[in-house]
């Protein structure tokens, strides 16, 4: 019988299994730590290499190495470097064919001796190689055009054996030349964006254009027009805002009037405002976004005002647009309660959005 067939679990209690773990933790931390002290010229050097690569970034690793280095080719790929993962197995079988001159090799083994790492450096000698290891002496360090040292470490491991300390240092190395070079090429939310269309990611940087009704959808009229006229006139097909954006002789906004602007003048006995002009009952210098304003700001502002109904306008404040608490809820991946307002809103009881305010106030991939 073998002893993996007669060894007995270990038993430990709450207490020494918090301890433990406190322990492996604070183990990688520090290595870290003494890490990112260790950082010299030697990076400055890979960040040159990888940067200026007219290529791409081909990341390359055996085992937990390998595992580490998908996710920093991801990582890459993500933040503005085009980058792929080799498999070392793979690609002395074929896939060195993925490998161009123009690229550069990210390789990580921390020994620097992994058997299918060291049969692939050969092949790999025309190509620019930064190593990422724990030896600067090692088979894989000798090959290098640069060599990232991460020095003598020791894995949480209780057996000092398993991957641990050594890949989450490989990790963090790679975050950081993922992360330098993104800063350097200037990549912003837009260029983000681009690359996360989908998931929380992607709706984060979704803009106010991809969600808004367009104006065909909205309802809009002039300020000069009576109230009866704008409520006639100014109707739209299918499900309406609640709110009207009313525009000058520019074709700028200058007011919104809501159904509940309506509401409060017949609950007032103000019928014979109806027949006046609507310039004078409307809420003037609403607020608006600018197109391409991200959604998270319209949220942001639909909240703290506590409005259903926010105008979109163009750069010289023509509407294009507009955001209604009906569209953002539908586009929300759950229920937002965190944008729900404290009391019951007009539009719960049926009248639309109330959007009185008195403040104007507006607001490639690089290589």
């Amino acid at each position: 019988m073998s002893m993996e067939a007669i060894r007995q679990p270990e038993s430990l209690s709450h207490f020494e299994q918090l301890r433990l773990a406190r322990e492996i933790v604070r183990a990688e931390g520090q290595a870290l730590l003494a890490l990112s002290d260790r950082l010299g010229e030697e990076f400055c050097s890979a960040i040159e290499l990888l940067f200026h690569c007219r290529g791409s970034v081909i990341v390359s690793g055996m085992g937990k190495a390998g595992l580490v280095g998908q996710k920093i080719a991801a990582t890459l790929a993500s933040t503005g470097t085009r980058s792929h993962f080799l498999h070392p197995g793979e690609a002395i079988h074929g896939d060195l064919g993925r490998v161009h001159r123009d690229d550069v090799v990210l390789m990580l083994s921390f020994s620097g001796e992994t058997e299918e790492v060291t049969r692939l450096l050969p092949s790999l000698s025309a190509i620019p190689l930064v190593a990422i290891t724990g030896r600067a002496t090692s088979t894989l360090a000798r090959h290098a055009s640069v060599v990232l040292d991460l020095g003598p470490l020791r894995e949480a491991c209780t057996l000092g054996l398993a991957p641990s300390t050594s890949t989450t240092a490989m990790l963090a190395v790679g975050d950081a030349l993922a992360l330098v070079m993104s800063r350097m090429r200037r990549f912003g939310p837009y260029d983000f964006v681009r690359f996360h269309p989908g998931g929380s990611l992607g709706r984060k940087l979704t803009k106010v254009d991809e969600v808004m009704r367009s104006l065909d959808q909205c309802r809009v009229a002039g300020e000069a027009c009576t109230v009866r006229e704008v409520f006639v006139q100014a109707s739209r097909p299918g499900r309406r805002s609640g709110a009207v954006m009313l525009t000058d002789s520019q074709g700028c906004l200058t007011g919104v009037f809501t159904d509940s602007d309506l509401a409060r003048l017949l609950e007032n006995r103000k019928d014979f405002c109806i027949d006046g002009p609507v310039g004078d009952v409307m809420t003037r210098g609403p607020r608006s976004v600018l197109a391409g304003t991200m959604m998270t700001e319209a949220i942001r502002i639909l909240a703290e005002r506590k409005i259903s109904e926010l105008p979109v306008v163009d750069q010289v404040g023509r509407p294009v647009g507009m955001i209604d608490i009906t569209d953002v809820v539908a586009w929300l991946p759950e229920p937002p309660g965190s944008f729900q307002p404290e009391e019951e809103s007009a539009a719960s009881r049926g009248l639309g959005g109330d959007s009185s305010e008195t403040n104007p106030d507006t607001v490639p991939f690089a290589r």
